[in-house]
C-alpha cells in the first residue's frame, strides 16, 4: 500500500511540520475515473417488451456507448461503438432491437436524434449542420415518438411526430412562442411548455395538438385551439412542466405560488383547475408514472440529497424497498412492461451509480444487482461520504456546503483544503457521489462544495440573492468558506484553494482578482472571464431562457458597464495567486478565447499559470483520459502550489 505523507513548513521555522497522513491507500488517478458510469434509457424506453433485457448507456470503454443488459444474468452486451462522441441510449422500438440515441459532436452541444438498426447503418432523424434536437417522450402504443428541433428557427424549437414504422415526421406544432421545457402527454393529444418572463416568473402554455383539417400555425384563438396559459397569477411565481397522467386528463406541474419551494400540482386540461398534489418544504424536482398510471415516482431535492419515493395509487401508500437496498439516492425509475419491477439507480456521495432491479411486490428481501461500478478498483470504504454544513457569510447569512473529511485528518495532521464553487448561475452542489472530488480527498485535501446566495434547492428568497449582484454577495460567500474552513481544527488553515468549473470558474478567477489575499490558488475549469463577451455569444437554442439569464445577469445592451466590473478578465493585474486554467476547444457556451485571454493577461503579469486545453472537449469532459488527464492536472497543481512539492510517499 502507498500512505500519504505530505509536509509543509512551518511560519517562521525551517523546520518541518507533519501537515497530513493518510490512513488510508492512495489509489492512482485511473481508478477514480474507470470507475463505470451506467445510465438507463429514458422513461418508456429502458426495458425490452419481454421484460428480458434493459437498453443502458455506458463509458466502460472510454466514452459513452449503448449496451443491452440481461435482467436475469446482469451480462451486458455492447451495442454502439463510438470512439469519438458520446451516444446516449434513448429507448428500445418495440422490436427490441432497434431504439433511439441522442449524440452530439465533439462537444458542442448540437445533439442529434439518431435510431440505431439492428440490420443496418444509424440513421440521423434530425440531420443538419446546425440543428439541435430533442426527444420528448412516446407515444402510449409506441406507434409513434415525439421530437423538437430548432431546423426552422435556430432559436426555438418546433414538435414532430415521427412514426416509429416509416419514420415519416409530421409537423405538430410551430413554437413561435419560444416555448421552453417541452412535454408532450402519451395520447399525443396535448403538450405542454414554458415561457420564460423574468428571472422569477413564467407561464405554463398548454397546446391542443389536434388539428383537424390539417396543421394550421396558430389556429384562432376563439375556437380554443391555441396555446393558452393555464397558470394565471398575479405576482411573480415560477413553473415547471414535470408530467402528463397517463390517462391525458392532467397535466403536473411545479410552483413555487405557495412558499420558498415549488410544489406540485395537477391541472385538470378539460376545467384547467389545479389541484396540491405534493407539498414537503422542499423543491419537488420530478413527478412522473407507470405506464397504466397505476404508481406514481416523485424526487425531492432535500437539503442536497435526492429523495425518491414510489406511490402505489390504489394503495395510497408508498412502496417499501427491500431490506438489502443499499443506502444512498434512488433515481430514474423504470417500471417493466408488466410493472411488477422497476429498474433503478442507486448511488451515494461515497458510492457511484449502480442499476439494481426492484421488485414492488414488497415481499424480496434483497434487489438483483446489474452493475458493480468500481469494479473492484477502489475499496468503498476508502472513499468519504459527504457532510450537509452550514456556516455564516459576512452578513450573518447561513450559506449551505457539501464537506469532504479526509481519512485520517485530525487536530495533529490537518489536511490542506479546497473550496468547489458549483456552475451556475443557480446551480447547486448536492451530496453526489464524484469522482473528481474523490480523488482529491484521497490525496489529502478536505473539500468544501459551498452553495453559495443564489444557488438553487434551498427556496426562492435564498436563489435571488445574487440577482444582477453577481460578483458580490455569493463573492463574499466563497471568501467566507475559506474562514468556515480555518476554524476545524483538522484543517490546515495555510493551504487553501479554490476551485470551480462555468459560473463556479468565473467566481474563482473572480475571487483571485477581487480578493487576492483570501486564497493560496485557484483551478479554473472552462470558467467564464469576459461576462460582455459570454453574454452577447449566448448559443441560439437557448431561446427565452435567455431572457430570463439577461434579466438575472443584467442585460449586455444596458448593463454592459457592470458586466465588464465584474469579469476577471479586465482585472488580472489584481491577480497574483497561482492559477490553474482547464478549457475545452468546442465549448459553445464559455469559448475557449476566454481562457486564452486570461492566461495570456496573467502570464504577461508573470503570474505562475498551467493550461490545459482539450481539443476534442465542450462544456464538461465526456471522454475518460481526458477526466483523467484534468483530474490529474488538479492534484499535481494544489501539491505544487500548497505543499511545495514536498511530498514523500513509501
Amino acid at each position: 500500500m502507498l500512505f500519504r505523507l505530505a509536509a509543509a513548513f512551518v511560519a517562521g521555522s525551517a523546520t518541518l511540520s507533519l501537515a497530513f497522513a493518510q490512513d488510508v491507500p492512495i489509489y492512482p488517478v485511473e481508478a477514480f475515473f474507470e470507475t463505470t458510469n451506467f445510465r438507463l434509457a429514458g422513461q418508456n424506453g429502458a426495458w425490452t417488451r419481454d421484460g428480458e433485457r434493459l437498453l443502458i448507456s455506458s463509458d466502460e470503454t472510454g466514452i459513452y456507448n449503448a449496451f443491452e443488459v440481461d435482467v436475469e444474468t446482469g451480462a451486458r452486451r455492447q451495442l454502439t461503438f463510438s470512439r469519438q462522441n458520446s451516444i446516449y441510449a434513448i429507448g428500445w422500438l418495440p422490436d427490441g432491437e432497434s431504439f433511439l440515441y441522442t449524440s452530439d459532436q465533439g462537444g458542442n452541444e448540437l445533439n442529434h436524434i439518431y435510431l440505431h438498426q439492428a440490420d443496418g447503418p444509424a440513421v440521423d432523424l434530425t440531420p443538419g449542420a446546425n440543428v439541435k434536437a430533442n426527444f420528448l417522450g412516446w407515444h402510449k402504443n409506441k406507434r409513434s415518438f415525439y421530437l423538437s428541433t430548432n431546423e426552422r428557427d435556430a432559436r426555438t424549437f418546433d414538435i414532430y411526430a415521427y412514426d416509429t414504422d416509416s419514420l415519416e415526421r409530421e409537423l405538430l406544432f410551430e413554437n413561435d412562442l419560444t416555448l421552453g421545457d417541452l412535454k408532450v402527454s402519451p395520447e399525443g393529444t396535448y403538450a405542454a411548455g414554458i415561457l420564460e418572463n423574468s428571472a422569477k416568473d413564467n407561464d405554463v402554455y398548454l397546446i391542443d395538438l389536434r388539428k383537424p383539417g390539417g396543421f394550421i400555425r396558430f389556429r384562432n384563438q376563439s375556437d380554443g385551439s391555441a396555446p393558452k396559459v393555464v397558470t394565471p397569477h398575479d405576482e411573480n411565481v415560477s413553473h415547471s412542466v414535470l408530467a402528463f397522467r397517463p390517462d391525458g386528463t392532467r397535466l403536473i406541474i411545479g410552483s413555487d405560488e405557495a412558499g420558498e419551494f415549488k410544489d406540485a400540482y395537477a391541472v385538470n386540461l378539460r376545467s384547467e383547475k389545479k389541484e396540491q398534489l405534493v407539498r414537503v418544504g422542499w423543491d419537488v424536482s420530478s413527478v412522473s408514472y407507470s405506464p397504466s398510471g397505476a404508481y406514481r415516482v416523485q424526487s425531492v431535492n432535500e437539503d442536497g440529497r435526492t429523495v425518491t419515493t414510489i406511490w402505489d395509487m390504489s394503495r395510497k401508500r408508498a412502496v417499501a424497498m427491500p431490506v438489502g437496498m443499499p443506502e444512498g439516492a434512488v433515481t430514474s425509475v423504470r417500471f417493466s412492461p408488466t410493472e411488477d419491477r422497476v429498474a433503478v439507480h442507486v448511488s451515494s456521495s461515497s458510492a457511484p451509480t449502480d442499476i439494481y432491479i426492484v421488485p414492488l411486490d414488497e415481499r424480496t428481501i434483497d434487489p438483483g444487482r446489474m452493475t458493480d461500478a468500481l469494479k473492484g478498483q477502489i475499496e468503498e470504504d476508502h472513499l468519504v461520504p459527504a457532510e450537509v454544513v452550514r456556516y455564516r457569510s459576512f452578513d450573518d447569512l447561513e450559506v449551505p456546503g457539501i464537506l469532504y473529511r479526509p481519512h485520517g485528518s485530525n487536530t495533529m495532521t490537518p489536511a490542506p483544503a479546497v473550496v468547489w464553487v458549483h456552475g451556475g448561475p443557480g446551480g447547486q452542489s448536492r451530496a453526489t457521489y464524484n469522482a473528481m472530488i474523490q480523488h482529491l480527498v484521497n490525496n489529502g485535501y478536505a473539500v468544501l462544495a459551498a452553495n453559495n446566495r443564489g444557488s438553487s434547492g434551498y427556496g426562492k428568497g435564498f436563489y435571488h440573492l445574487d440577482d444582477k449582484r453577481h460578483g458580490e454577495g455569493d463573492l463574499r460567500d466563497i471568501v467566507e468558506a475559506r474562514a468556515y474552513l480555518e476554524s476545524l481544527d483538522w484543517v490546515d488553515g495555510d493551504n487553501i484553494a479554490v476551485m470551480g468549473g462555468s459560473y463556479g470558474g468565473f467566481m474563482v478567477m473572480a475571487a483571485l482578482a477581487f480578493h487576492p489575499e483570501a486564497f493560496d490558488a485557484g483551478i479554473n475549469i472552462f470558467g467564464v472571464t469576459n461576462w460582455e463577451r459570454t453574454l452577447s455569444s449566448i448559443p441560439p437554442w437557448w431561446g427565452s431562457f435567455r431572457q430570463r439569464l439577461y434579466d438575472e445577469m443584467g442585460d449586455p445592451e444596458t448593463d454592459a458597464a457592470r458586466h465588464r466590473e465584474i469579469s476577471p478578465l479586465f482585472h488580472a493585474d489584481q491577480v497574483t495567486k497561482p492559477v490553474l486554467i482547464v478549457q475545452g476547444a468546442n465549448d459553445p457556451r464559455v469559448l475557449q478565447v476566454e481562457s486564452d485571454e486570461m492566461v495570456e493577461a496573467l502570464r504577461a503579469n508573470d503570474v505562475p499559470v498551467n493550461y490545459v486545453l482539450f481539443p476534442d472537449e465542450g462544456h464538461g469532459f465526456q471522454k475518460r483520459k481526458n477526466r483523467i488527464t484534468a483530474s490529474e492536472a488538479y492534484v499535481q497543481f494544489l501539491d505544487r502550489h500548497l505543499l511545495g512539492d514536498t511530498i514523500p510517499t513509501n
